[in-house]
C-alpha cells in the first residue's frame, strides 16, 4: 500500500512563515491545545488529589489530610494544597517542610488565607 504525498498540499498556510513565525505559531497552538487542561486542572481537585501533590512535596503523610483539610475549611482548595503551602513558606522565609509542618499544627492559617486575598 502506497501512501499518497500531501505533505505540500498541507503545508501550504505555513509555507511562506519564517523560522519565528513557525516558532510562535508553534507555541500559540500549543497554548490552545493545553489551555483546557489547565482549566480543567484549576477548577476539578479532589482531596486525595492533594494529598499525593503535598506527599510530592516531601510533606508527611501524617499532615496531609490535616493540610487538605484546613485548605477545604478555609475555602483555600481551588487554589490547591500545595500551592498554600508553597506560599506561606516563602512568605515566613521558611522550608516547605517547616511550612507544612505548622500548617498542620494549625499556625498560619490566617496568613494563608490573607495571602489568597491579595490576589483576588
Amino acid at each position: 500500500m502506497k501512501r499518497d504525498d500531501d505533505f505540500e498540499v498541507r503545508r501550504q498556510h505555513i509555507a511562506n512563515l519564517t523560522d519565528e513565525e513557525l516558532y510562535n505559531r508553534f507555541w500559540e497552538l500549543t497554548e490552545q491545545v493545553v489551555a483546557p487542561l489547565l482549566e480543567l486542572g484549576r477548577k476539578n481537585t479532589t482531596p486525595s488529589v492533594e494529598r499525593a501533590v503535598l506527599l510530592r512535596m516531601g510533606v508527611s503523610s501524617l499532615d496531609t489530610q490535616k493540610i487538605v483539610e484546613g485548605c477545604m475549611d478555609r475555602g483555600l482548595m481551588g487554589h490547591g494544597a500545595g500551592h498554600v503551602v508553597y506560599k506561606v513558606s516563602k512568605a515566613k522565609d521558611i522550608s516547605i517542610r517547616e511550612a507544612s509542618e505548622k500548617l498542620a499544627q494549625g499556625e498560619y492559617w490566617d496568613d494563608a488565607v490573607a495571602l489568597f486575598k491579595k490576589e483576588a
